[in-house]
């Protein structure tokens, strides 16, 4: 048996079909039924049938925060995909935060030790990766600085701490780092609202750029390192680097409408974090831009996926096939 935690997001769904598709027996957690609907949307980009599928799942109704709700998660398990996280960029989610991914992850590792899980892979982020320096490429082994650090990727990295000591206690473990993930299904959220802005024929992109990766890679990357007798270490997952001009002038033409053309100044990012916190401070609102991610957004950080090249022999899939189903998908629903 295999566990996924969070199977109804980006990562974890498309994780799901893969294993079932593939005869695989899997559990996963969900928190409501309507989390479930999303799942068999996705199953519906690649068969016709989502819904078989969908009924092979051993669906069990848990929070990773509850220790008590997870106990039963483990139980005939052998393998452990820790996918279920939060992402957020607010300061002020940064208690909700570390809850989910610090103490959630903190669970997992625990009761993977309790129930004698063979191996575990932990999806991670380049968000928990230390910056580049002098220009260089970022690696695995790039030194962490928190106070370049948002809050999400401050504890996705504390996350990571709470795996490393899982493996100190003798849990095999293996983490991903991927970029921003490249997938079809979730347009309000994550890479999805690349597509749902795009379509909108805005005018205006933000400068700088990061790593990119297709969901497939994510997701065939992960299996190979849990089939494999590798341990104890993490790897990057990045397809491609780009622009986020570059980006969008990919998405656009698939979507038959014009890319923004205009990039916006730095005056303009620095204004508007700044409004952004009096809003989030004065009125009570949602942070939509920290000045952490901000301050990202001015250069492209480039990263080097050549560690599971030499180490699994991994091939990256094409970006622009990716980008073409994410298209059509939308088209389709939109």
């Amino acid at each position: 048996m295999i566990l996924v935690t969070g199977g109804t997001g980006l990562i974890g769904s498309h994780l799901l079909f893969h294993l079932i598709s593939n005869g695989n027996r899997v559990r996963s957690n969900y928190r409501t039924l309507e989390s479930i609907e999303k799942v068999r949307k996705v199953f519906g980009y690649y068969t016709d049938n989502p819904s078989a599928l969908i009924e092979q799942i051993d669906w069990v109704k848990a929070d990773i925060t509850d220790i008590g709700e997870l106990d039963s998660l483990f139980d005939g398990v052998e393998q452990v995909y820790h996918c279920a996280a939060l992402i957020s960029f607010d300061p002020k989610d940064f208690k909700t935060l570390e809850r989910t991914n610090v103490e959630g992850t903190a669970n997992v590792v625990n009761l993977s030790l309790k129930n004698g899980i063979k191996k575990l892979c932990y999806v991670s982020s380049i968000a928990a990766i230390g910056p580049s320096t002098q220009g260089k490429e970022v690696t695995e082994e790039n030194e962490w600085n928190q106070a370049k650090a948002s809050v999400y990727g401050i504890t996705k990295y504390d996350a990571e701490l709470e795996v490393w000591r899982g493996s100190q206690e003798g849990l095999p473990i293996v983490i991903v780092n991927p970029g921003v993930v490249i997938g079809p299904g979730f347009w309000k959220s994550g890479s999805g609202t690349f597509f749902t802005y795009a379509s909108k024929e805005k005018k205006y992109y933000i400068p700088g750029g990061t790593g990119f990766v297709t969901i497939k890679d994510v997701i065939l990357a992960m299996i190979a390192l849990m089939e494999s007798n590798i341990k104890t270490e993490r790897f990057i997952l990045v397809n491609q680097n780009m622009t986020y001009k570059k980006l969008f002038q990919k998405i656009a033409p698939k979507l038959n409408v014009s890319p923004p053309t205009k990039v916006v100044s730095k005056f303009m990012i620095d204004f508007f974090w700044r409004w952004d916190w009096v809003r989030s401070n004065v009125l009570g609102k949602r942070r939509k831009l920290s000045k952490a991610v901000a301050k990202g957004l001015y250069h492209q950080e480039r990263y080097s996926s050549d560690k599971i090249k030499s180490e699994l022999g991994f091939s990256f899939g094409d970006m622009d096939e990716s980008i073409a189903f994410c298209c059509s998908k939308f088209i389709e629903e939109m």
